[in-house]
């Protein structure tokens, strides 16, 4: 069975057992959280659609671990002027363990 969730702005198709990478919530490593913004769930023929959500879906998940993702590099630059600009970011993630789905 798998699932499709919204969580951090973004979607995310999971299936039980799966470890992701998801925008940081705020959670203690060990503790688990609930999904309740679940847009589709099902398997196989047996597939439900929210509009937009689905009414009493509900995914479980344990956090992992916290950290920072791999560095971006922003260059901003301007021909003949005389001007460039270095920038880099690193995004805080979450990763969490899918461990249940309820439909």
């Amino acid at each position: 069975m798998y699932a499709v969730i919204e969580t951090g702005g973004k979607q995310h198709r999971v299936i039980e057992g799966e470890l992701i990478r998801v925008e940081k919530i705020e959670a203690e490593t060990g503790s688990i959280i609930d999904f309740d913004r679940v847009l589709m769930v099902g398997e196989g023929e047996a597939v439900k659609v929210g509009t937009p959500v689905v009414e009493g879906a509900k995914v479980s998940a344990q956090v992992v671990q916290h950290g920072r993702g791999s560095k971006v590099s922003i260059l901003k630059f301007k021909r003949r002027k005389h001007h460039m600009k270095r920038q880099g970011h690193r995004q805080w993630f979450t990763e969490i363990k899918i461990t249940g789905i309820n439909s």
